[in-house]
């Protein structure tokens, strides 16, 4: 064999070798791919959604999330995804809150994302007629029921005129705005230092005291109360006018 043969040989040989390095990368590169999946950002998305929907679920209230902070394509390992919704323990299901989204693996945890969500939530509500004053007592001609959005309302939202009628407006409310706890309250029926009877009653047996109101009450309210006889304060439940009851 000459030189010129030899050459020729060794380049047939690196050639070869070349293409068999080669293929093997492609063999490595493919067995990285099957080894991952990516999670799109769209079907993330959907499992907040879902959760949403499943947490406001036969509250009567239509709800939709208006804003969600970006989350990006998820990079995940091969296998089972399953994911899990956390949110503030006070959130009712609308509004602005701030949730973790808890991505596992075949169980798992790969990722424990913050997700940002805003949610609007439209719903039958009792709403004022007209302008209400502090301190006016309402009366059904007061309110009306109309449908909202009351995921920017402060407090818990009426749903039903007979929820409202008899309390009283502790902030002035405009027309066309819905009332919540924040607006109004019960109408105290026992004053701070105001004598009250305080009643003691089971099946067989029935006690009354003289007491003395340690704070102001209205109906079902529980206040403290100080025994006059024994000049004890104790909890009590207020029930009407100048009645408490204790529980016996």
């Amino acid at each position: 064999m000459n030189g010129k043969q030899l050459a020729k040989g060794w380049s047939v040989m690196r050639a070869a070798a070349m293409a068999l390095i080669a293929c093997m990368m492609c063999i490595g590169v493919a067995f990285a791919t099957t080894g991952t999946q990516v999670v799109k950002e769209a079907g993330i998305r959907a499992v907040v959604a879902e959760y949403v929907r499943e947490r406001t679920a036969g509250l009567g209230v239509e709800t939709e999330i208006r804003k969600m902070a970006p989350i990006g394509d998820l990079k995940l390992p091969a296998g089972t995804v399953s994911y899990e919704v956390q949110a503030p323990r006070s959130w009712e299901g609308w509004g602005r809150a701030n949730l973790a989204l808890i991505v596992r693996v075949d169980d798992r945890v790969q990722r424990n994302i913050p997700v940002t969500v805003d949610v609007e939530a439209l719903a039958d509500a009792v709403v004022a007629a007209h302008p209400l004053a502090r301190g006016d007592i309402i009366t059904s001609d007061d309110v009306t029921v109309q449908k909202r959005d009351i995921s920017s309302v402060n407090g818990r939202v009426y749903r039903s005129i007979d929820e409202v009628v008899g309390k009283r407006v502790k902030n002035a409310v405009r027309a066309n705005t819905p009332l919540s706890g924040a607006s109004i309250e019960k109408v105290p029926l026992v004053k701070s230092g105001q004598l009250v009877t305080i009643i003691a009653e089971s099946p067989a047996l029935r006690l009354t005291a003289t007491g003395k109101a340690r704070g102001n009450g209205a109906e079902g309210d529980i206040i403290k109360v100080q025994n006059m006889g024994s000049l004890k304060e104790i909890p009590a439940r207020v029930i009407d006018v100048g009645t408490v009851q204790v529980d016996f």
